[in-house]
């Protein structure tokens, strides 16, 4: 487990210089800079700005001045939030969209095993035809029209939750269904094909014959052994709630951190737009190298590290 652990890192450190390195240089082939939006600056004025920003300095020069920085886990200062640093906007929004994803990735994995599990146990019956419909809306309409839509009924007609904002944890209950609403569609259709295939296999024939009952088998035997498809999805779903938060912050008006990197996007705040990506890579190889350890927790036949095929 430590030897394996140990070369994940590795790859990891590796995928992130990459990542470090794509980001750094597609902000500086992008057209413009960070105060293209500006007025229209006098030369000395903006020569000043850049030199402040070292913006002056040569490619290389500024790309291992970054390099040392992330290192030092300081992303510099925002060019376009005056007095503040990325490392501030990280602490100020990250919490705000952690409790939001959190919230998201909790009811999409709930909601997603019943309804996978209930589909399974019910094949072709009207409880997995409803089950499969459901997932099939969640995966055809995107999140941010969900949002519209649960703003639109449950906000402005019924006045269930709020419209917008985050104070209380009412104003959380819509953002964080239209940021489940795809994930749990996935999940629900993968525990329900895994569970059918689960429950064909011969040992849980022999359960069957041993008088197991059914709610035996299903939690101590099937579910366990169909949960590897869906903790597979959980690396992608992290990064994908994480990322579909950005405009589902905006809809909403929530001040996480995906207000700040969409709003730096349009003002060109290179340093915000590579801190925040850098900062949202790391979690997304935490997560996938978590994936991959809790693999062998779950089914202890799976090698983590050494052995060979079929030992």
């Amino acid at each position: 487990m430590a030897k394996y652990i140990g070369k994940r890192l590795l790859y990891m450190l590796i995928s992130l210089w990459l990542i470090i390195t794509a980001t750094f240089f597609f902000m500086r082939i992008a057209p413009g800079n960070p105060f293209t939006s500006e007025k229209q600056l006098p030369p000395e004025i903006e020569a000043n700005l850049n030199a402040h920003y070292g913006l002056d300095k040569p490619w290389y020069a500024q790309y291992g001045d970054y390099l040392l920085k992330v290192v030092k886990w300081d992303f510099g200062p925002s060019f376009k939030y005056k007095s503040q640093t990325v490392n501030d906007l990280i602490s100020e929004g990250f919490p705000v969209s952690f409790i939001l994803g959190m919230e998201a990735i909790f009811l999409a994995v709930a909601f997603g095993l019943i309804l996978g599990i209930i589909a399974a146990l019910k094949h072709n019956k009207w409880q997995d035809y409803t089950a499969m419909i459901i997932a099939v809306a969640g995966i055809s309409v995107p999140s941010f029209i969900m949002a519209t839509f649960l703003q639109y009924f449950l906000a402005i007609k019924m006045g269930v939750f709020p419209v917008a904002r985050f104070e209380t944890f009412m104003h959380t209950v819509l953002p964080a269904l239209a940021l489940a609403s795809t994930p749990m569609a996935f999940i629900a259709r993968l525990t329900r094909s895994s569970m059918l295939e689960v429950m064909s296999n011969d040992y849980i024939k022999t359960a069957k014959a041993k008088g197991l009952s059914r709610g035996v088998i299903t939690v101590k035997h099937a579910i366990r052994n169909a949960l590897l498809p869906v903790v597979t999805y959980m690396g992608p779903l992290t990064a994908g709630i994480l990322t579909g938060s950005f405009v589902i912050e905006r809809i909403f008006g929530i001040p996480g951190l995906g207000a700040h990197f969409v709003t730096s996007i349009t003002n060109r705040d290179y340093t915000v737009i590579m801190g925040v990506t850098v900062f949202y890579s790391i979690i997304l190889l935490a997560s996938i190298l978590l994936v991959d350890i809790a693999y062998g927790i779950i089914d202890p036949r799976i090698k983590l590290a050494g052995g060979k095929k079929g030992e």
